[in-house]
């Protein structure tokens, strides 16, 4: 590739929703990341087959998103996810969920788990709150930030 290819190929990445690439082809290799702080870290690499988790349309303008924020606002607030990884309803695939639409938590109660790098990391609910709708379902990929629950604040 040359320097113009891999320009190109940034330019594409950068506007995509994708977290990360990486394109190997013969002696030449690349890998590019969009939102992460701290230190590089060495990871397998992915089977090809695997598909990319489907994301939800960004806003390309000020006004569409602070529309967006607005409707959200009114429907109630989002508890996100705290890294890349797995996210599971349950605490095995014979439990029940944690939380089903409709309950309500209490902060620190454990409404899910994301599993990265073979560690299961509980998420807990940060204010007392009611589950108005669950974003992901049981063993989507989710992203650093991505909105898991829409809930209302208790």
């Amino acid at each position: 590739m040359d320097f113009k290819e891999i320009k190109e190929l940034i330019k594409i990445f950068d506007k995509s929703g994708l977290s990360r690439f990486k394109l190997k082809k013969a002696d030449f290799e690349i890998s590019l990341q969009k939102g992460f702080e701290g230190a590089s870290m060495q990871s397998a690499p992915a089977p090809a087959s695997q598909p990319a988790p489907s994301q939800q349309p960004i806003p390309t303008t000020t006004e569409e998103k602070s529309a967006d924020l607005e409707a959200a606002k009114k429907k109630g607030e989002y508890i996100t996810s705290p890294m890349v990884g797995t996210f599971y309803r349950a605490p095995s695939p014979d439990s029940p969920p944690f939380v089903k639409v409709g309950d309500t938590v209490t902060k620190g109660q454990t409404i899910g788990i994301i599993e990265a790098m073979k560690i299961f990391n509980e998420i807990e609910a940060e204010f007392d709150c009611k589950i108005l709708e669950i974003l992901v379902e049981d063993g989507q990929p989710v992203e650093y930030d991505m909105p898991l629950f829409l809930v209302e604040r208790l």
